[in-house]
């Protein structure tokens, strides 16, 4: 039997009640949040954002309202608690959908001082429209930090469906490795593995699953381009690449959960490893270990990073280097603070985070594990568990 498995309504009313908090505080006469994720956070909506503007209102009074296009309203009626929804007919329309919003705030005492993580809805999908100063005359107070502040800390809740994430991604990495073998490609193997994983997941949890996610559906594994010498673009993309023997791969595994998000990657190998892939593997798989040693509350996030960077400084690997330790994780498979040495946030229990310090040599290929952590009372806890060590990552 599975733990609370979604986010109770006790729980956004909640963090609406933190927002309140900071409105009052902060005498702004409403917010208006366009980001997917903030509305996500906060009402439990999770939907495909395009060209047509979706908001999250509240009022300094507390009242909520969602506003959406028609083609939404059913939709957001029945994935919210907000017993307000209000809706335009399309976009572009005339009415613009934007004079729609005017007519909604100015019904909720909206004005002057308006909070927002937006100046308007982002022009995204080829949007076009007035700003909301330019629509409202308000002076937009930008509080996109403060949600952030709030959505780094995670509640029990949260961790929880990170937690179950992390279970089944593991899954969806062993069928990856399971089925991964010279002469295959990363199409073949990836759909396999991620369709065998998301059908084992919907077996075990049935109805109750919800990814709640615009980007996956279920369980997924693959390499994303990553094989041999390509393994050295730490972003590549997925491109049919057929493995071959002696081959470096980098993986990745994730499932969203209700919409959070765990993150697996693996440092595998076709075939017996050379002396310099076996270097470079041991020396990934240190690093690794010393930033785990260095996430403790407290500590910053610069800390973890400079200590990574010691320790390729070190043993002369900083050649190798091509990003920072890590990033924080949750409903966005990205989300900050980062472990970068740029960024001097304090670590406090509850922040997740992914710890995946690489190693890249254009010879070679890519050398990064990554794996989700929860910051505790007294250092960390591994969430993701799938095995580190090159014996039992060698195809």
């Amino acid at each position: 039997m599975l733990p609370s498995i979604d986010i109770t309504q006790g729980e956004f009313e909640t963090r609406a009640a933190r927002l309140l908090d900071y409105i009052q505080a902060e005498r702004l006469s409403g917010v208006i949040l366009f980001d997917p994720y903030y509305i996500l956070y906060f009402t439990g909506f999770a939907f495909i954002p395009t060209e047509r503007p979706i908001a999250f209102v509240m009022n300094a009074r507390g009242e909520k309202t969602m506003f959406v296009p028609r083609l939404e309203l059913e939709h957001a009626q029945t994935k919210t608690k907000i017993e307000r929804v209000d809706y335009y007919l399309e976009y572009p329309y005339d009415p613009h959908p934007m004079h729609v919003l005017k007519q909604t705030l100015a019904e909720l005492g909206i004005a002057d001082r308006i909070g927002a993580n937006h100046d308007g809805y982002p022009w995204i999908f080829g949007y076009r429209g007035p700003s909301l100063s330019q629509l409202s005359g308000a002076h937009i107070i930008h509080i996109a930090a403060f949600i952030e502040d709030m959505m780094a800390i995670k509640s029990d809740a949260e961790i929880a469906l990170i937690r179950e994430s992390a279970k089944w991604a593991h899954l969806a990495h062993r069928l990856l490795q399971r089925y991964t073998r010279v002469g295959a490609t990363e199409t073949e193997v990836s759909l396999q593995a991620s369709q065998e994983a998301t059908l084992a997941m919907l077996a075990t949890l049935g109805p109750l699953y919800s990814a709640q996610s615009m980007l996956w559906s279920g369980a997924n594994a693959g390499y994303r381009g990553q094989i041999g010498r390509n393994a050295a673009i730490p972003h590549a993309l997925a491109n049919n690449i057929p493995f071959r023997e002696g081959d470096v791969l980098v993986t990745r595994a994730g499932a969203p959960v209700w919409g959070y998000n765990s993150e697996l990657e693996r440092t595998m190998i076709i075939g017996r490893p050379t002396e310099e892939q076996r270097r470079l593997f041991e020396h990934m798989k240190r690093a690794q270990e010393v930033a785990f040693g260095a996430l403790r509350p407290g500590a910053r996030c610069s800390d973890v990073d400079r200590a990574v960077r010691s320790y390729y400084e070190e043993h002369d690997l900083m050649r190798y280097w091509k990003h920072h330790t890590g990033h924080a994780i949750g409903l966005r498979y990205h989300e900050g603070p980062f472990l970068d040495i740029g960024d001097h946030t304090e670590l406090q229990p509850g922040m997740v985070f992914t710890v995946e310090p690489g190693l890249y040599s254009p010879e070679l290929g890519g050398f990064r594990h990554s794996d989700t952590v929860v910051v505790t009372a007294d250092g960390v806890e591994l969430l993701t568990y799938y095995p580190r060590d090159i014996e039992s990552l060698i195809i």
